[in-house]
């Protein structure tokens, strides 16, 4: 794959064919037009890439209707970065304004383009939220009284599943930034160095190597296994027999890397050796598994097989993987009773993790490209024997 850098944002002509496809389904499902208010959803049809978004202040829409360009209803501080966009017709009101929060004017807009008597597909599902007041979506509702807002949270993850080449080179990137920063470990970690302080440096080391941001670094250190994967750093320095495992979610022009890499702090012990074995193995048995038409349970079979064969019990995460993209975590799940067919353009982590003993426990995590071939690794492998940190 081409190591060289992306370009940074898209062509309107990568937003053209997500607005036909968008189209598409819509004409399948009837509905008139989609109501985005989340900000992956906004980004994906228009380019509006911006932090702000962590500020619950103001409430952001976009309307997609069933013909014409997508149309954004935002506050006034955003006009500008969304003029950088696409998109022409962009409307605003003046925020924070909390007695009318813009619902007046989306209510007038939908009018507009002929919602009236008509259905509006809204993310209602699993992995979706509203991110407006629901008493503003109460209004809403109570000011376009024809209109039938109806549940499009599938359509919506399906259309964002299959990435196209120009979301897989940022991917690819952004894993290829934490690959990087994952092997200069060694000289970030050591027995006697607080916890703490090794995720502040490898957090500086994804930055220094090129990443945007590092909104999510999780993980932990623990004698023989971590009994979480989600803790945020404590002040213990490491100790020998420790096993250290962080997991990255850093992000280059909007698109998230999702992998984690473990470490021993010293030697390590015969039974976190043999786990790590175990769980190199079961990635690659997920790999091997991860072939156009197979679907997400056949994957978490593969991974779990490998597991159970070695004499463990799988963790307690719920899922051996994901989908990954614009959100650190996307649909579809790699779980026993996910059937979700894997297709070219997927991008998933695979994730296995079992348990070592009570209270011990190993996860490890790889990010993938679904292929017409197969799947390709886009996280740098992780090497096949448990690294030790002296």
């Amino acid at each position: 794959m081409n190591r060289a850098v992306p370009v940074r944002g898209f062509e309107p002509a990568e937003f053209e064919a997500r607005l036909l496809r968008a189209q598409r389904v819509m004409t399948e499902c009837g509905l008139t037009a989609l109501l985005l208010t989340t900000e992956p959803e906004v980004r994906y049809y228009s380019g509006f890439l911006t932090r702000f978004w962590l500020s619950p202040t103001r409430p952001w829409f976009l309307l997609v209707p069933v013909e014409g360009k997508p149309i954004a209803v935002i506050p006034e501080i955003g006009a500008p970065v969304m003029a950088r966009t696409w998109l022409d017709d962009i409307r605003t009101w003046p925020s924070p304004r909390p007695r009318d929060e813009g619902v007046s004017l989306l209510a007038d807009t939908l009018r507009g383009i002929g919602a009236a008597g008509k259905r509006v597909g809204v993310a209602m599902g699993p992995e979706t939220h509203l991110r407006m007041p629901l008493n503003d979506y109460a209004q809403l509702r109570s000011a376009s009284p024809d209109t039938e807002f109806v549940d499009a949270g599938q359509e919506l993850s399906r259309l964002r599943m299959i990435k196209s080449e120009a979301e897989v080179s940022k991917i690819a990137h952004i894993c290829r930034i934490a690959s990087d920063a994952f092997e200069a470990v060694p000289a970030l970690a050591a027995a006697g160095k607080p916890l703490s302080q090794v995720f502040r440096d490898f957090k500086i080391e994804l930055l220094k190597r090129g990443a945007d941001d590092v909104p999510y670094l999780v993980g932990g250190a623990a004698q023989g296994g971590y009994d979480n994967v989600i803790s945020p750093p404590d002040e213990r320095p490491l100790r020998d027999g420790d096993l250290l495992m962080m997991d990255t979610g850093a992000l280059w022009d909007g698109y998230f890397c999702d992998f984690d890499r473990n470490f021993a702090v010293g030697r390590a012990a015969d039974d976190t050796r043999r786990a790590y074995g175990t769980l190199h193995r079961a990635t690659d048995a997920g790999l091997a598994a991860a072939v156009p038409g197979a679907t997400c349970s056949d994957v978490f079979r593969a991974m779990r097989s490998v597991i159970t064969a070695d004499g463990y019990e799988c963790g307690n995460v719920g899922r051996l993987g994901h989908g990954l993209g614009m959100q650190l975590t996307e649909w579809p799940s790699h779980t026993s009773d996910d059937r979700t067919p894997l297709e070219p353009g997927m991008v998933v982590t695979l994730e296995p993790g079992l348990r070592i003993a009570p209270g011990r426990s190993m996860v490890h995590e790889e990010n993938v490209v679904i292929r017409e071939d197969g799947a390709r690794y886009l996280s740098r492998r992780a090497p096949s024997e448990l690294p030790e940190l002296f």
